[in-house]
């Protein structure tokens, strides 16, 4: 998978420039991109650079999801209709067992065609504990922004052996990984560590990661309070409440980037505001799961930044940003009334909280002058948008990921006119079914 056309710079004209600066300017005019950042918003178009006409769009940053495992994309469709710990232990542990090479790539190959098809530059992603050099390696190729972390798990008596592995060698394996990848690609690849969740992390990996966390200044990527069922488990191994399990072991930092965050009462949103742990909102995956319904806006309240992310085409069956939007609105009227979570600040979860999460706030996230140019034009000239005199309206309950007519990493064109050029599609998907035969033969399921 290439990087997609590049040029020295280029002139984004004709479209809606959702700025999402801190006063969420909408400009009309052109975008100027130089070098892979973005050096004029509105103005003047400059006539020394080629032009690409994105009429009829809304200009905006690409999305940043901060809860994906791209490992799990060869899964889709093959783990439906169970409970969290059964889903995992019946299904998904298994399916990561039966991993190698090939079935990791194309999986990662898989994912990263959905995500920039349908606008998504950023992700955070938790990969599976063996093979993440792979996944690396396929994503420094792709174009995609990413922040990577190998699954770090030690204990759960119901996992394969080759899922869990004594910490220090975790430990070692983790950090190698960052010695090869973190910076790689121009700096898009950076490392991450990530214990899956405290269900099947010893309380001695927790502490080593908080520690190397602490030393090293690395993002920490894990699960929390997704399910009623996990958090008996983590009561009756810690004996407290998941969260406080996590703070007592020292995770509790603005490092810390704790998924889904659905079962967390008073005590324990006080307890993310006060360390700025960052919360990623997966709403599809806790439908899907059956998980229930966050409190996506007592937390934002509270100042918590809580961000947007699809979970894994396993749980979810789809990496699409927009559903995942459109799921975040809804379900906050459902529980407290519409308008509880209004569009423009869905995008902004969508985009700027994304980047704060990631401590990429400086870099991407806004069309500023001298951030980087990862941005979408998502096209809402037809009639299945129409009128749209809103465009933060028309992005959240109007738009899908196939209205998505470019997308761009550092400035490359990685999606043109709805078309990722450097991929066969009907190639992608028939290499993507014979590895999920092959795999689920040695899994044996």
């Amino acid at each position: 998978m290439a990087t997609g056309r590049s040029l020295d710079g280029h002139v984004l004209r004709g479209a809606t420039v959702l700025t999402m600066n801190d006063a969420l300017e909408v400009v009309e005019g052109p975008v100027v991109i130089r070098g892979g950042v973005i050096t004029q918003v509105g103005g003047t178009e400059p006539n020394d650079l080629p032009s690409i006409d994105v009429s009829g769009c809304v200009l905006l940053p690409g999305f940043v999801q901060t809860h994906v495992h791209l490992c799990q994309t060869l899964f889709r469709g093959a783990a439906d209709d169970l409970a969290l710990l059964a889903w995992l232990r019946q299904r998904i542990w298994p399916m990561e067992a039966a991993h190698d090479a090939a079935s990791l790539r194309v999986s990662t190959r898989l994912a990263v065609y959905e995500l920039l098809r349908t606008g998504t530059t950023c992700v955070l992603t938790m990969e599976t504990v063996h093979g993440t050099d792979v996944v690396l390696e396929t994503l420094a190729a792709s174009g995609l922004r990413a922040t990577v972390g190998k699954c770090l798990m030690d204990s759960d008596d119901a996992a394969p052996a080759r899922l869990k592995q004594p910490v220090n060698e975790a430990m070692d394996e983790a950090m190698a990984l960052r010695r090869a990848f973190d910076g790689a690609a121009d700096g898009r690849i950076r490392i991450a560590l990530a214990p899956r969740f405290a269900v099947s992390c010893s309380r001695a990996l927790l502490e080593a990661t908080a520690a190397v966390s602490g030393a090293d200044g690395l993002l920490v990527h894990t699960h929390a309070s997704e399910q009623r069922d996990e958090i008996e488990v983590v009561r009756a191994i810690a004996g407290m409440g998941n969260l406080a399990y996590l703070a007592d072991t020292g995770l509790a930092s603005p490092r810390l980037c704790a998924a889904h965050c659905v079962w967390v009462d008073e005590a324990e949103q006080a307890l993310l505001a006060e360390h700025d742990i960052k919360v990623m909102h997966c709403p599809g995956s806790n439908l899907k799961l059956g998980s229930g319904l966050a409190p996506v806006p007592e937390l934002r309240a509270r100042g918590v930044c809580v961000s947007l992310g699809a979970d894994g085409a396993a749980c979810n069956n789809r990496l699409d940003m927009f559903e995942e939007m459109r799921l975040a609105a809804t379900l906050q009227a459902v529980r407290l009334g519409p308008g509880a979570l209004p569009a423009a600040d869905v995008v902004w979860m969508a985009t700027r909280a994304g980047a704060q999460t990631l401590g990429l706030e400086d870099r991407i996230g806004q069309i500023q002058v001298g951030y980087q140019a990862d941005l979408i034009a998502v096209d809402v000239s037809g009639p299945m948008t129409a009128p749209g005199p809103d465009p933060y309206s028309t992005l959240v309950y109007a738009c899908r990921g196939t209205d998505v007519r470019l997308t761009m990493v550092d400035g490359h064109v990685l999606v043109r006119d709805g078309v990722h050029d450097a991929v066969d599609p009907a190639q992608l998907a028939g290499d993507a079914r014979l590895e999920a035969r092959r795999l689920m033969a040695r899994a044996g399921l």
